[in-house]
């Protein structure tokens, strides 16, 4: 899977969550961000102000480009809470959030060519008069003008295994045409192609080899994106956006392998797993004076397609007959949501009211298959995994928030929200659900060369509602079972910022989090001795991360820097199984990601190496206690021209000190950690280098 920067890794719903649907591993690393540009300039109100003259060094071709290169910045995506809700990301472009919810905001800064971008403010998201902002935020200034596009591309192949990769790109193009602003593209800056193959052993309870193993994998993805934005400015300071897109998605996984039992014969197994959906999003929102303030509508209507087939099918060397599993699963999945915001200043302050309906379904069918004699597969009965989920929500907030003195400002939100649950199908159950929600952030800057913030928040976290229905695992022969008293997560999430601009020598920011959190969604027993996705009353998880950026110019080694956030985690739950205390599932309790950049002077050449470390905690069953990973170390080199005939061009060798694709799983008899070890699975698998070629430009 892809592993995130650290910072963004916090800052999800779920602190580290599985950024792939599958349960494999890509070797596919992503580098940490280069965060170092020349000093800012410095404007009223502690804002910092970039201009393009910062980054010319950099040769940027789009917004993205020059954000990546702000000291001490990461970008922080939305978080995918209910709805639309008030804002959560760290980017704001002409001092709007965006009201797209599908939409990374990287990708949505790769469409702003770096010509039309005026400057990028650095403010503190407190002292802003948009609800839910807090820690630093960057607002992009830019303004449409003549047609233009910016193009990448990145072309990968690897030493073993994987296919080669050619579709990895995006192209898209902005421009204005009297009081409208538009935007078009397609994306498809995802697609990846994985791959590893090697020994796998399994061993019994004493460690003796009772199976040899030696498998491979190959992982094929693309998802290519169409997408269209228009802005209409209209008299008075109203604005209008809307947006639109519409995506595909194709997932292609097979692994082959011969195992060796000892005693039996040898078998060949495959497995097949197809994912090839489809999906839209549809939104818009307008801005308008109303009596003292402003009112804005927003709107957005979302549908996913997604059928997914699963397969296994052993054949054995002695002619037996072949065995195999086949799980099939389609699901439509659809969100509507209108929401309004009224803003007015009153009391020395900003003021906001909001208020936001949602409407969110599920109607998912499901399929067991078992192989036949004859060579078809045949369905079995399995009605758990089929029925519907419908959530109807409500919420209301009040927001007011105002400068205490020169150098703090505070921001208090405070609300509730109401919901109803239905689901169909076997055992279906409607209920109902009233939850307060609140924010209290602060944000102190007493020099212009450090700031903190402070934000208490009252979270509650979107459902998957797959989870309420059950699931077959093939791969590893594993079952959910379904669970129609499932609950949404809440938190109570303690979060503060401290950022320290270290002049010349770069910059270091420290962020603590702590969550308090009730309903925890984790795998649990149910009745009948089966497991399900569940809740888990109390649970909490903390973390710390520090991000720096150290600049050598005033060593005399001009244009290197160096960039390294590292993050500590610790999680604590009781364990719904064994009652003991333990860590979150799949939780990264360890991260360092380390990148060294040399732009030498008065070139267009740039040179770097990268490495990143992350260690995950294991996923826990009822009868399992499986840890999954790649490393220890990802490491990569590349070069860089900035001026190919007006192109910037890369060149990468990633994965150079032979990370690996690893599992160790102890399965037990029955419960774990009481009955004994039936098995453990001890795989090691070569992934490789990885080479790419890269290519970036405006037209």
């Amino acid at each position: 899977m892809k592993l995130t920067v650290a910072a963004t890794l916090l800052c999800s719903a779920a602190f580290v969550s599985p950024a792939a649907a599958q349960d494999v591993e890509t070797g596919d690393a992503a580098p940490p961000q280069s965060t170092e540009v020349a000093s800012p300039t410095e404007a009223p109100a502690g804002r910092q102000v970039y201009t393009p003259a910062d980054f010319a060094r950099y040769a940027p071709k789009t917004a993205a480009d020059m954000i990546q290169q702000i000291p001490g910045f990461n970008i922080r995506e939305s978080e995918q809470l209910r709805g639309l809700g008030q804002a959560t990301g760290n980017v704001l472009f002409n001092g709007k959030r965006s009201s797209t919810k599908s939409e990374s905001l990287f990708n949505l800064l790769t469409r702003i060519p770096a010509t039309n971008v005026e400057r990028i403010e650095i403010v503190d998201g407190a002292t802003l008069d948009i609800p839910g902002l807090s820690g630093q935020v960057a607002n992009i200034v830019y303004q449409s003008n003549a047609l233009s596009g910016q193009f990448a591309w990145t072309g990968q192949v690897r030493a073993h295994y994987a296919d080669p990769l050619f579709t990895r790109g995006s192209v898209s193009v902005s421009g204005r045409s009297g009081a409208l602003e538009y935007e078009a593209g397609i994306d498809n800056s995802d697609a990846g192609r994985s791959a590893a193959g090697g020994p796998t052993r399994i061993l019994d309870r004493d460690n003796v080899l009772t199976e040899l193993r030696s498998d491979t994998w190959t992982s094929n993805y693309d998802a290519p994106k169409i997408s269209g934005k228009v802005t209409w400015n209209g008299a008075g300071g109203s604005v209008a956006h809307a947006n639109a897109h519409y995506q595909r998605t194709y997932s292609r996984y097979d692994e082959r392998g011969l195992r060796q039992p000892t005693g039996l014969p040898d078998r060949v197994r495959t497995l097949i797993e197809r994912n090839d959906t489809w999906n839209y999003e549809l939104g818009g929102d307008y801005e308008f004076g109303l009596g003292p303030g402003k009112l804005k509508l927003i709107g957005l209507r979302s549908y996913s397609h997604e059928p997914y087939l699963q397969q296994t099918l052993t054949e054995f060397d002695d002619g037996s007959a072949a065995v195999g599993d086949r799980f099939t699963q389609t699901g439509n999945l659809a969100e509507t949501v209108a929401r309004g915001e009224y803003s007015w200043k009153m009391f020395g302050g900003d003021w906001q009211l909001s208020g936001e309906a949602a409407f969110n379904t599920l109607d998912n069918v499901s399929g067991l298959f078992v192989l036949a004699p004859s060579g078809e597969f045949t369905e079995i009965p399995f009605p758990e995994g089929t029925g519907g989920v419908k959530e109807d929500r409500y919420e209301a907030l009040l927001s007011f928030g105002r400068k205490l003195t020169d150098t703090l400002s505070f921001q208090l939100i405070g609300g509730a929200e109401t919901s109803t649950i239905a689901q169909t199908g076997a055992n279906g159950l409607t209920r109902s659900f009233f939850r307060p929600k609140g924010t209290l952030s602060l944000a102190w800057k007493p020099s212009e060369d450090f700031d903190a913030s402070l934000k208490i928040r009252r979270r509650v976290l979107q459902l998957n509602f797959y989870n309420f229905l059950a699931r077959a695992f093939l791969n590893d022969g594993n079952a959910n079972e379904g669970n129609i008293d499932l609950l949404p997560q809440q938190d109570w999430s303690y979060e503060a910022e401290f950022n320290k601009k270290q002049g010349p020598w770069g910059s270091q920011q420290f962020r603590l989090i702590y969550r308090d959190v009730e309903d925890y969604v984790d795998i649990i027993p149910v009745a009948g001795g089966g497991e399900a996705v569940g809740n888990i009353a109390k649970s909490w998880a903390a973390a710390f991360i520090s991000t720096s950026t150290i600049k050598f110019d005033p060593m005399g080694l001009k244009g290197l820097k160096l960039d390294v956030t590292g993050v500590i985690q610790e999680s604590g739950l009781r364990d719904p199984f064994t009652g003991e205390n333990r860590q979150w599932s799949n939780f990264a309790t360890r991260q360092l990601n380390v990148a060294l950049r040399y732009d030498m002077p008065q070139t267009d050449w740039a040179f770097g190496a990268d490495a990143n470390y992350t260690h995950f905690e294991p996923r826990y069953r009822s009868n399992s206690v499986d840890r999954t990973w790649e490393g220890p170390v990802f490491a990569g080199v590349f070069v860089e021209n900035k001026d190919v005939a007006g192109l910037t061009v890369r060149a990468a060798v990633d994965n150079i000190l032979n990370a690996r694709s690893r599992r160790y799983r102890e399965v037990y008899t029955g419960l774990r950690g009481v009955t004994p070890i039936s098995f453990i699975e001890d795989r090691d698998r070569l992934i490789g280098p990885i080479f790419s070629l890269s290519v970036r430009g405006n037209f």
